[in-house]
């Protein structure tokens, strides 16, 4: 998994270069949280990494963090893993 030279805008307002691997962390730990197994969980992961980066890219400038997690969301096809994944936020 590549980065990119995009870069993100954190909810506190700093910037940080895209990182495909937060994506992927943060998508395979919602579909853990559904006691899925680790190979189920990485194919989730993998597809809404990849799905995120190819949006990422064609964006210019950048991006924010909340405009990613709504996008994640969307692309995640997994209604369990959506629901974890849009209130994980939520919780921590």
């Amino acid at each position: 998994m590549a980065s990119i030279k995009q870069c993100v805008v954190k909810r506190k307002g700093h910037q940080e270069k895209y990182d495909e691997r937060k994506v992927y962390a943060s998508v395979y730990s919602a579909a853990l949280n559904c006691e899925y197994g680790e190979k189920k969980a990485e194919r989730i992961a993998s597809s809404a990494a990849k799905k995120v980066t190819v949006w990422v890219r064609k964006m210019k400038g950048c991006v924010d963090s909340y405009a990613i997690r709504k996008y994640i969301i969307s692309q995640l096809k997994d209604a369990d893993v959506a629901l974890m994944y849009r209130t994980h936020l939520d919780l921590s």
